[in-house]
């Protein structure tokens, strides 16, 4: 069977990325970023703090990492993700505390909805909050017409805006998937930056028919999920690899990002959390290394055209 040649015939393939979001560059060929405090790594913590319906929807575009996996109902893996939200949370909360640093957390407004103390706890200690869709559920790719996708978008936001008094300026998708309408659908709906593309160590800048966006890129093979639940590392191990991270990009001796996605279910566990703890201190204690939100990232990039920082 021969291939039709239709199928080689995309009109938007070209150098890069095949779309006209961004321009393609070499991070070594860009202006240097200066992150607030002088640090040469910025250490970006982002939680993830999720609700999984007990049965998932049949409608959803795809099921969630994470989401439920045995016969429904399924008690075990729903009890285990509410572990993070019970304890979890709080002893991450606590680690927070410790080394004095403010991170992201990325919510679903069904976490606000049904669990109004958390996010009160959260932002009384000076954490970020960013939006992650209304639960995990709502998931997006491009068979979700596009109102459905603008009406979610809408309602993650102004849930988590009545609960927290503040708009968030942030967004991660859920499984970082998107459409091809999100970039400007999230502009349009006032979002300033989000993490959803993982391809950098620095945050750069989308132009959408909606106005420009910062991407501020989430490594997801840096998250616990990916090394301690998919591929079962230790606790030890996902601390080691982070180190080993930070250390070659300060070795790079330019302005780099260090992404720490974590999961209070997952991190949150009393065998696992002090070894998270010594991570943090460990950083903490970095000449080369700060701590600072993914909004204060995208917050070094404007939002308005500059042809040096296109990329």
């Amino acid at each position: 069977m021969t291939l039709d040649p239709a199928c080689m015939a995309y009109p938007m393939r070209r150098r890069g990325m095949d779309h006209d979001l961004y321009a393609w560059s070499n991070i070594h060929q860009r202006p240097a970023l200066a992150w607030p405090g002088g640090c040469r790594v910025a250490v970006a913590i982002m939680v993830s703090l999720e609700w999984f319906p007990i049965l998932p929807a049949a409608d959803a575009a795809f099921k969630a990492p994470g989401h439920m996996q045995t016969a429904y109902p399924d008690y075990r893996h729903y009890t285990s993700r509410e572990y993070g939200t019970r304890i979890g949370l709080y002893r991450m909360l606590d680690a927070f505390a410790k080394v004095g640093t403010r991170v992201s957390v990325a919510t679903n407004a069904a976490i606000a909805q049904r669990y109004p103390s958390i996010i009160a706890d959260i932002v009384s200690a000076g954490h970020e909050i960013v939006a992650h869709s209304t639960d995990m559920d709502g998931t997006i790719d491009s068979s979700l017409p596009e109102e459905r996708e603008r009406a979610l978008i809408a309602q993650s936001l102004d849930v988590l805006e009545a609960a927290t008094g503040k708009r968030p300026r942030g967004w991660m998708s859920i499984a970082r998937s998107q459409s091809f309408n999100t970039p400007r659908l999230l502009r349009e709906a006032g979002i300033d930056y989000m993490c959803d593309w993982p391809n950098d160590d620095l945050p750069y800048r989308f132009e959408t028919p909606a106005g420009p966006i910062v991407n501020v890129p989430i490594n997801h093979e840096l998250s616990d999920r990916q090394i301690i639940t998919v591929q079962q590392h230790s606790a030890d191990s996902y601390v080691q690899q982070m180190l080993d991270a930070h250390d070659w990009l300060a070795r790079e001796n330019a302005p780099r990002m260090l992404p720490l996605h974590v999961t209070p279910y997952i991190l949150g566990l009393p065998y696992r959390i002090g070894a998270f703890e010594r991570l943090l201190a460990r950083l903490a204690d970095s000449d080369a290394a700060g701590f600072l939100t993914t909004g204060e990232i995208a917050g070094t990039l404007p939002l308005h055209h500059d042809p040096e920082q296109a990329a």
